[in-house]
């Protein structure tokens, strides 16, 4: 029996298996030298990522199977996996002032988001149960870690603690769900799973609750998002900016294939769930934001609302709200890291401020910085023509082709009251009195500013590229 024929090609994980030598490579680097290589540590991981990038779009075109289906590389995999990586790369460079101190010199810490960004795009790939548990695990575990990382800071140790109880309560739901699953059904791959899954028996339905749950808590969606305000603002400013940009697309890439390819034949039986979690999350989302004072606790907020938005996508069980999903989130990152990267910038006499007050003024200390922010606050806000617009019009237009009416409805509502607080800040900042000066905002932080804004600013000029590339994306997976 050939090497090939086994079912076992090493083409298809080329990329995976090229970024864990990497990070193993880089370890071993820092573990010889010490922390005064940590700089160059975090400049090899980005090109590391880079080279990975290269390599995701240089496979074979067409749907790469491997290790007898476990393993899936198709148009979907590989344009989530090229937005993780971006989410990544952007993360690292985020990170160079917050690694520069030398109290905070830690060279694991660029190897620790390698090592989760492999998880994240193994779970991309995941063709079954046991794949899907893998790539989560390994994402998560480097993410528990990352979110300590600030050892001398209480509030970052205590979100480190909190985030790792509960992603191990939610770990334990997802396998019991799985482990239901696999029961009714008899076999973990998701092409079984939706041979045998026709009807929705009692047990399989059962098993679906308990998976989505689990999945529920990566992606910060309503009941399960007790720990995302506590975790954004104790973790360090880039280690949040992480949370919020590359997890979330390995966790929506893997709801959108678990629901999609392994229960077609049941779509009414999870459309409930995706419902009711849709519109607890833009509830939540637009409410709760609304008394924040720090910014970070705002911005968690407002990733949950906004995991809400692009669930009303997935809620259709359409290859259009697959690709809805799937534009949606590649805006939302691009929103996300910009919004970070000006709170990262906020900075007096040396340190970081983090309470929406500090904002006042910025208009006229730092114009070009508060526009930029207030663009990425009206985009964040789907106010037209900016980018977040377009992503929220491609959802909604998925849940009226489904009949989902009530869904886009409540969408529509809670987007307006949601605009309420992003246009508070915009109000600090132009209208209040201004404080002292800023600190000069650094070249970095500036570069990744100046790529979010104008992707956010320009995005309605020629959305074809991504609005097809998502679209070719989405009916990979029917």
């Amino acid at each position: 029996m050939s090497f090939q024929s086994a079912g076992y090609q090493l083409l298809p994980v080329l990329p995976e298996l090229v970024l864990a030598a990497g990070a193993m490579v880089l370890l071993m680097i820092g573990a010889f030298q010490g922390v005064r290589v940590t700089g160059l540590v975090t400049a090899l991981a980005v090109v590391l990522l880079v080279i990975v990038g290269v390599l995701e779009l240089t496979l074979p075109a067409g749907k790469l199977v491997t290790f007898n289906g476990s393993f899936i590389v198709d148009d979907f995999a590989r344009f989530l996996k090229i937005l993780a990586l971006i989410g990544s790369g952007a993360t690292l460079i985020l990170s160079a002032e917050f690694l520069a101190d030398p109290s905070r010199r830690i060279f694991e810490y660029s190897i620790l988001v390698l090592l989760s960004t492999l998880g994240m795009m193994v779970l991309i790939s995941a063709g079954d149960l046991i794949t899907l548990y893998l790539g989560l695990e390994l994402m998560s575990l480097a993410l528990y870690v990352v979110a300590a990382s600030n050892r001398d800071d209480v509030k970052s140790t205590e979100a480190g603690l909190k985030y790792f109880v509960l992603g191990a309560l939610s770990s334990g739901m997802l396998l019991y769900g799985a482990s239901l699953i696999y029961g009714f059904t008899g076999t973990v791959s998701f092409a079984g799973i939706a041979a045998a899954a026709k009807t929705g028996s009692i047990g399989i339905v059962f098993g679906i609750v308990f998976l989505l749950a689990g999945l529920c808590f990566k992606v910060s969606a309503v009941p399960f998002h007790m720990w995302t305000p506590d975790v954004y603002e104790g973790a360090p400013t880039p280690v949040t900016a992480f949370f919020a940009s590359a997890p979330k697309v390995a966790a929506l890439a893997v709801f959108t294939r678990v629901t999609l390819t392994a229960f077609p034949g049941i779509i009414p039986e999870w459309q409930q769930i995706v419902v009711f979690v849709a519109i607890a999350s833009m509830a939540l989302g637009s409410f709760a934001a609304i008394g924040q004072k720090n910014i970070k606790r705002l911005m968690a907020y407002s990733s949950i609302g906004h995991m809400g938005f692009a669930l009303v996508g997935l809620a259709s069980g359409t290859a259009e709200g697959a690709q809805g999903v799937l534009v949606y989130i590649a805006i939302y990152v691009a929103m996300t890291l910009g919004a970070f990267t000006v709170i990262l910038a906020m900075k007096r006499e040396g340190r970081h401020v983090e309470n929406i007050s500090d904002f006042a003024g910025l208009s006229r200390t730092n114009p070009l910085l508060a526009f930029f922010f207030a663009m990425l606050l009206f985009s964040l806000a789907g106010v037209p023509p900016l980018a977040g617009f377009f992503g929220k019009f491609y959802v909604f237009v998925a849940a009226i082709q489904a009949h989902l009416f009530t869904l886009a409805v409540i969408g529509v509502i809670t987007s307006v009251i949601g605009a309420y607080y992003y246009l508070s800040i915009v109000k600090v900042m132009y209208f209040d009195e201004q404080l002292t000066r800023l600190d000069p905002v650094r070249v970095e932080l500036r570069a990744v500013l100046a790529v979010a804004g104008l992707f956010n600013l320009f995005f309605f000029i020629y959305p074809g590229p991504l609005v097809s590339v998502a679209s070719a994306a989405a009916k990979s997976l029917f």
